[in-house]
């Protein structure tokens, strides 16, 4: 069972309204590549998703710092 496939078991029983048997079992993961590490709640992405697409400039507003 892939990763996508649990999350979506977990809002299912969610609105269900059945109390999840391991509730911390459930990781925000990156919609891009499934990492649960180094994840970043703002964009729903990890940290080298988010680090690739902004030096991509796909991330509006971001760009990279110099100094």
């Amino acid at each position: 069972m892939s990763w996508r496939n649990k999350r979506e078991e977990l809002n299912r029983a969610k609105a269900a309204g059945k109390k999840p048997k391991f509730p911390t079992r459930a990781y925000n993961r990156c919609e891009l590549c499934g990492r649960k590490g180094g994840f970043m709640r703002y964009f729903g992405i990890c940290r080298i998703c988010f680090r690739e697409l902004a030096i991509a400039g796909e991330v509006p507003g971001i760009k990279k710092s110099s100094w």
